[in-house]
């Protein structure tokens, strides 16, 4: 069994999320890149995995950040967020060090790329599957 005390990051990179054609403004590659790197410099911190589908196909580049276990027992629960730019990608990874979710508050201006997930990324009690 694996036991891990870092954040888990979760990235949409299938048809709408990392598609060029559908959102030609966002540089894909390159925040793939730098959350790729971020997880390799800090495994402590941050876990990433990147999934094909998380639902909310009306926005780019859908991310999880679900608390680690710490986080969860202090009451974190998954934040869902999009279409971040270079600032908000700092902003994470500052936020993850501190400890992200249950640990550490949500930067205010991560806040603002909050989304809610679909429908079909819900229990159906409506609470994040993450």
């Amino acid at each position: 069994m694996i036991t891990t005390t870092a954040a888990g990051l979760v990235t949409c990179r299938g048809c709408c999320c990392g598609n060029p054609a559908k959102h030609p403004d966002v540089d894909h590659g390159g925040e793939l890149r730098t959350l790729q790197q971020f997880a390799a410099d800090h495994p402590d911190t941050v876990r990433l995995t990147t999934s094909d589908c998380l639902g909310p196909c009306e926005h780019a580049n859908v991310l999880v950040v679900r608390p680690s276990p710490d986080g969860r027992r202090a009451g974190g629960r998954p934040v869902w967020l999009a279409r971040l730019d270079a600032h908000a990608l700092r902003t994470l990874q500052v936020w993850l060090a501190a400890g992200g979710p249950g640990l550490a508050d949500v930067p205010e201006y991560l806040a603002l790329h909050r989304i809610r997930p679909s429908r079909a990324g819900t229990t159906s009690e409506g609470s994040p599957m993450l």
